[in-house]
């Protein structure tokens, strides 16, 4: 299965082998030492709540160097900012909603798309919540980790995503590993267990994620907010000042003053006759400087996120209103379109393999992530009914003429799908009974 699924992953000849000593999720210790933590995998993550432009430098220098560890932190840290954080879930959550097609002529087609209630046995098997935040951390970091868990009970894995964190790359060996509880274990995609999702380049794909210069903005923005705040709190109590009359005694200026610093809400002050007392107010226009540097940082992010501004904004300084749809529908392309390869090279093989055999890998299911919009399903609805007409039309004039329509060279130049007569019927494998479903997918096969 490691053979087939490297060649589906496209791993180079000169990748060099594990170490025969070196540790793997399913090895005795590794097992015992996480029964004894409650299953946890993942170390206790380090919060960092306070960030520099220095802190960004160093993360960059530590990320090309192999260590993950900062940008991971920052990218946790980045989270507490509401902008990016919506952005985000907008872009992810969108993307794992996504209507799913199985395609092939294989029992695992129907069997992935059974539905126990509202839920399929593939969103058992990849949880949409995990894969959403999987999805996240590919599209900020450039790389996403995840596990399969065996779950008692059933016969298919669970997918959960791992904190990112704890990611190790080593150029010498040209590895990944994981920092876990149990030490450092390599990390093999697609073994079954693991699942290492790389959107971009599969050379240091941190390089790929937005994590620059999101995390540019997301420094200058909580600067630019703390300033703000300290600014609004020094402007909002104003120099209280008391005029006294050339005749007033230095005890009676005393007096005075010590009545002006117990100045507290609804005081009353009675003044003898020349005393006056005011307030020195700024004009507060030096909080506009921190004000619009919260709102380029926001607008970079919005930039950097979605691609544009549109989306946020409602369409302000677009003349056509579909290109930002446009835009934003071809980076949901390029996220559904990842995401689907790491799922069909990594998690439904090994699927495949445990309930009908290896050698059915090839011929097995394979997930496609629909991005199709409204307009454009009604718009392909009409072309196909042009050409059903013009089929028709032609069919006709050509059989009066004695020739014959090539439907297969229209079926393909015009993408109409086709079904051979010889296609069998597959068989549908419901997963409402976990405990049973291993019989039930064999049967069907």
């Amino acid at each position: 299965m490691r053979k087939i699924v490297g060649a589906l992953l496209g791993v180079s000849a000169f990748t060099r082998p594990l170490d025969s000593g070196a540790l793997t999720l399913d090895d005795p210790a590794v097992v015992n030492i996480r029964e004894n933590v409650g299953g946890n995998l993942a170390l206790a993550p380090t919060t960092q709540t306070r960030w520099y432009l220095a802190d960004l430098e160093r993360a960059q220098h530590q990320a090309d160097a192999g260590n993950l560890q900062l940008i991971a932190r920052l990218y946790r840290a980045m989270r507490a900012d509401g902008v990016i954080t919506g952005l985000l879930k907008t872009r992810t959550s969108g993307v794992t909603r996504l209507p799913k097609k199985f395609y092939g002529n294989h029992p695992s087609v129907d069997a992935l798309k059974a539905r126990n209630g509202s839920r399929s046995l593939f969103d058992d098997m990849v949880p949409p919540a995990e894969l959403a935040q999987f999805v996240a951390d590919g599209v900020v970091l450039g790389f996403a980790v995840g596990e399969m868990v065996p779950v008692p009970g059933r016969s298919f894995p669970v997918f959960r995503r791992l904190e990112p964190e704890f990611v190790r790359y080593r150029w010498v060996e040209n590895q990944w590993y994981y920092t876990s509880v149990a030490g450092l274990i390599p990390i093999t995609p697609g073994d079954s267990r693991w699942v290492l999702h790389v959107p971009g380049t599969n050379v240091a794909p941190w390089t790929a994620g937005i994590w620059k210069a999101l995390g540019r903005a997301f420094v200058n923005k909580e600067h630019a907010i703390s300033m703000r705040s300290n600014y609004s709190a020094k402007l909002a109590n104003p120099a209280r000042v008391v005029h006294s009359p050339i005749g007033a005694t230095e005890a009676q200026r005393s007096g005075m003053l010590r009545k002006l610093i117990a100045w507290g809400l609804n005081t009353t002050v009675e003044l003898p006759v020349g005393w006056e007392v005011s307030l020195i107010e700024s004009k507060g226009t030096g909080i506009e400087v921190f004000q619009a540097e919260i709102d380029t940082c926001d607008l970079e992010a919005k930039f950097i996120v979605s691609g544009q501004t549109m989306t946020a904004d409602g369409g302000a300084g677009f003349s056509n209103g579909d290109v930002g749809q446009e835009i934003r529908a071809d980076i949901i392309k390029d996220d559904a379109d990842a995401i689907a390869y790491t799922i069909n090279t990594q998690i439904l093989p090994a699927f495949i393999a445990t309930h009908w055999g290896v050698e059915d890998i090839d011929t097995g299911a394979q997930l496609e992530l629909d991005v199709s919009r409204p307009k454009d399903l009604k718009d392909e609805a009409a072309s196909l009914k042009d050409v059903a007409t013009a089929i028709a039309q032609l069919t006709q004039v050509l059989t009066a003429n004695g020739k014959k329509l090539d439907i297969d060279e229209l079926a393909v130049r015009y993408g109409i799908p086709l079904v051979s007569e010889t296609d069998g019927e597959v068989s549908t494998v419901s997963p409402a009974a976990p405990e049973n479903d291993t019989a039930a997918l064999k049967e069907a096969a």
